[in-house]
């Protein structure tokens, strides 16, 4: 089974910030691959479907962004998915909006949800997809109030292009080797 977690904070007020993205994505690629989120377990709403050949649950977790881990391990064990086949979906402060690059491993680059779940499953060796969202327009304007805020009006016809290019890289590594994905989206 492939796991594919996008990061976010749960309840409306959050729903289309720019932390929100991964659930975003997530909501995006559930509708394109019929999956019903219908599941609550482990802090977390998730549903699990056969797409092809290939079994793949589709989650976004509820315990608010820095504590992303506490959901996210107690599913990959209860569903035993390898680690191998985890790929988790964030926001990204350092590229620019819109821009989408998709890596192996890594650290958790100052993102708390990232920084958690590496803490919960003891590794950094797990496949992501950063989203980028640009960083504050204003030096004196709080990160915290940026990524809690939603895209401006010019902003969004590029990310929507961007989450429908980040359902296609989700949808390409169901049937094909995350290196070719990496390959095709990180252009």
């Amino acid at each position: 089974m492939k796991l594919i977690v996008g990061l976010g904070n749960p309840g409306k007020k959050y729903s289309e910030t720019r932390h929100n993205i991964g659930f975003q994505v997530i909501d995006h690629l559930a509708h394109k691959l019929s999956v019903e989120l219908d599941k609550e377990k482990f802090d977390a709403v998730y549903g699990i479907q056969t797409v092809g050949n290939q079994r793949v649950m589709l989650c976004k977790p509820l315990t608010f962004m820095n504590l992303s881990g506490d959901a996210i391990r107690p599913l990959l064990e209860y569903y035993n998915v390898d680690i191998d086949n985890m790929l988790v979906i964030y926001d990204d402060l350092d590229l620019v909006p819109g821009k989408l690059r998709l890596r192996q491993k890594g650290s958790a680059g100052g993102h708390n949800g990232m920084r958690s779940i590496i803490q919960q499953i003891g590794t950094d060796k797990f496949k992501r997809l950063r989203f980028g969202i640009g960083r504050p327009p204003h030096p004196k304007m709080k990160v915290v109030d940026y990524v809690l805020a939603r895209f401006q009006q010019d902003e969004l016809a590029t990310i929507q292009d961007a989450v429908e290019n980040a359902t296609l890289a989700c949808e390409k590594w169901l049937s094909t080797p995350f290196l070719e994905v990496m390959n095709d989206f990180n252009r």
